[in-house]
C-alpha cells in the first residue's frame, strides 16, 4: 500500500467549518476539507503573517510507534514524522507549505514508504524538504512579521518560559528561531486549532462511533471470559486483541483492569492481581479509530453475579448516570447533567448509609467538605475526539451542539480506609464512628460505569450502548461462557510467585 492510500484510509475525517466544501460521504475526509480546516484557522486569527505548525518528531528508536501530533494531523492529515506545516499568509491569502522528509530508500527499508517532497503536491500544498525549514523561515520572518504557532508547549506557553525541567521538543524549536529573530512577534495561536476541533463534523462522529462500537465489542468479548482466578492482565489482553483484530488503532489509554480492592482506584493500571470470587471487577478500556478516541467502562461480577451489596452500589451509579442523560439535548450544559448526577448520588450514598445526609459535610481543618466526596472524586465526564480527553465547544460559554461528544462517568469507590480519610480530630468523631458500618459493608466495591455520548437535533446516542449496563443484561452475558485459550502453566505458575 503506498503513502498517499495509507493517509487517505487513516485520516478519514471531514469538518463543517463557516467555509463551504463539499461534504464528503460519513468518515472519509477529502484535502479540500484540510484546506477548509487551514482556511478556517488562519481566518480566526484574522492576521497576515507566519503560521507555523508542529508535527511529532521521529521516534528516538525506529522499532518504536510513531503518533502524530494531533493538532498537526487535524489540519494536515499527514501521518509522517518530523514534519511542519506553514502557511504564509499576506492580504488574506494562504500559501501552506509542507515540509517532510524527502524519498530515501535507504531510510524507508527502516521505516517505510514516504510520500517525499514531489508527492506533497497531492495533499494540495507546495513541498518542501525538512531540512530547508530553518533557511525558509530566514527568509520569511523580517523584523516585525507576526509568527504565529501552533505546538506542545509548556505550560507557560509558547511566550512564557517554563522551568528547564518541563521544556519539550516543541519549545525547543522555537527558541531557537526566537534566538535567531529577536525581533518577531511570537503567538501561541494552538487555542484557535482547539477551539475549531470542538465543533465535530459528521465525518468525525462516524469514526467517534465505530471506535465505540469496536470499544463496546472488545468489552462484550470479556464478558464471556471473566471468571475467578484469571489475572487482570488477562482480561486487558483479550480487550486490547479485540481493539486490534477489529480495526482499532491502539488503546486510547493504558487499560484499566482493577478487581476487589482495584477497582477503588480510579486509575490504576497496573492490571496484574489474580481475581477473586464474590469480587467486582472495574474495566476502564477503549480504543482509537481512524485516529478518534472512544471511552467506556463497566464494572462487573467477577463471579458472574452481583451480591446485594455490590448491586446497590451499582444501581445507585447508574441512576445517576440515568440523571444526567436526562439533560442531554442541543442547548443543554454540563452544569445541568453534573447537578442532576450529584443529587441523585448524594441521595444515594445517604440510603446506603455511606454519609449522613446529601448535604453532610466533614471538617477537614476548618474546610467543610461534602461527605459524598469521599466516594465520588472526579468529574462527570469529559469531551472525546482527536484526544481521549478532547475539546467540544460545550466546554466554553454555550451549551451542547449537534455533533458534541463526551461521556458520562459517574461511579461511587468504597475504599478500605475511607474512614481513615476523615481527619481525627474531635469534631469529626460522631462522623467516623456513624460511618464506619457502611463502609465496612460495601468495602472493595468501586463502580463505574461510562458511555460515549453524541448530541443529535433529537437529543442524543449514546453509542456504546453495545455493551450491557443494565446489571441484569451484563449476568446474561457472563453466563455465556465462551472462556479463553489455556494458559501456559509453566509461565503462569512463575508469575503467581511473583505476584500472588
Amino acid at each position: 500500500m503506498d503513502s498517499v492510500t495509507r493517509l487517505r484510509l487513516l485520516s478519514r475525517v471531514a469538518f463543517a467549518c463557516a467555509l463551504v466544501v463539499a461534504r464528503p460521504a460519513a468518515g472519509q475526509i477529502t484535502q479540500a476539507e484540510y484546506a477548509a480546516r487551514r482556511a478556517a484557522f488562519t481566518g480566526r486569527v484574522k492576521a497576515d503573517g507566519v503560521y507555523l505548525v508542529l508535527g511529532a518528531p521521529e521516534p528516538k528508536e525506529n522499532y518504536e510507534n510513531f503518533w502524530q501530533a494531533q493538532n498537526f494531523r487535524y489540519l494536515t492529515g499527514f501521518l509522517e514524522p518530523d514534519a511542519t506545516l506553514v502557511i504564509v499568509r499576506k492580504d488574506g491569502k494562504d500559501r501552506p507549505l509542507l515540509f517532510v522528509q524527502p524519498k530515501d530508500p535507504a531510510q524507508e527499508v527502516w521505516t517505510g514508504e514516504r510520500l517525499g517532497v514531489d508527492g506533497v503536491r497531492t495533499l494540495g500544498m507546495e513541498g518542501r524538504t525538512a531540512a530547508s525549514l530553518a533557511t525558509v523561515l530566514d527568509s520569511l520572518l523580517a523584523p516585525g512579521t507576526p509568527l504565529f504557532t501552533v505546538g506542545d508547549f509548556s505550560r507557560g506557553g509558547a511566550d512564557v518560559p517554563g522551568p528547564a525541567g518541563i521544556r519539550t521538543r516543541d519549545d525547543q524549536v522555537l527558541e531557537q528561531i526566537k534566538a535567531r529573530h529577536r525581533d518577531v512577534k511570537v503567538t501561541d495561536a494552538t487555542r484557535e486549532v482547539m477551539t475549531l476541533r470542538g465543533r465535530k463534523s459528521p465525518a468525525e462522529v462516524a469514526l467517534i462511533t465505530m471506535a465505540a462500537k469496536v470499544t463496546a465489542r472488545a468489552h462484550v468479548e470479556v464478558l464471556g471470559a471473566i471468571a475467578p482466578d484469571m489475572n487482570e492482565f488477562e482480561v486487558q489482553a483479550l480487550a486490547e486483541y479485540t481493539f486490534r483484530r477489529n480495526g482499532g488503532d491502539r488503546p486510547s489509554y493504558g487499560s484499566i483492569v482493577g478487581s476487589g480492592p482495584n477497582s477503588t482506584t480510579l486509575h490504576y493500571n497496573r492490571d496484574d492481581r489474580y481475581m477473586r470470587a464474590g469480587e467486582v471487577l472495574n474495566m476502564d478500556m477503549a480504543t482509537y479509530y481512524g485516529g478518534y478516541s472512544a471511552d467506556l467502562t463497566r464494572t462487573v461480577p467477577v463471579s458472574g453475579k452481583f451480591s446485594p451489596e455490590q448491586r446497590a452500589v451499582y444501581d445507585a451509579v447508574l441512576a445517576a448516570q440515568l440523571a444526567a442523560e436526562r439533560q442531554v439535548k442541543v442547548g443543554g450544559t454540563y452544569r445541568q447533567m453534573n447537578d442532576s448526577a450529584v443529587a441523585v448520588l448524594t441521595q444515594e450514598l445517604a440510603r446506603l448509609g455511606l454519609i449522613e445526609a446529601p448535604n453532610a459535610t466533614y471538617d477537614d481543618h476548618g474546610r467543610a467538605v461534602s461527605q459524598y466526596r469521599l466516594y465520588y472524586m472526579h468529574g462527570l465526564g469529559h469531551p472525546i475526539g482527536l484526544d481521549v480527553h478532547d475539546v467540544d465547544v460545550y466546554a466554553g460559554p454555550g451549551g451542547f451542539v449537534e455533533g458534541s461528544a463526551f461521556t458520562i462517568e459517574p461511579g461511587i469507590y468504597v475504599r478500605a480506609n475511607t474512614v481513615d480519610l476523615i481527619p481525627d480530630t474531635p469534631a469529626n468523631a460522631a462522623v467516623r464512628a456513624k460511618l464506619a458500618p457502611a463502609v465496612r459493608k460495601y468495602a472493595n466495591v468501586g463502580v463505574r460505569i461510562e458511555d460515549d455520548y453524541v448530541v443529535t437535533a433529537k437529543g442524543f446516542d449514546r453509542i456504546t450502548a453495545d455493551a450491557p449496563r443494565d446489571p441484569d443484561a451484563i449476568e446474561r452475558e457472563m453466563a455465556k461462557r465462551r472462556g479463553v485459550s489455556a494458559r501456559d502453566a509453566a509461565t503462569v505458575d512463575a508469575y503467581r510467585k511473583i505476584r500472588p
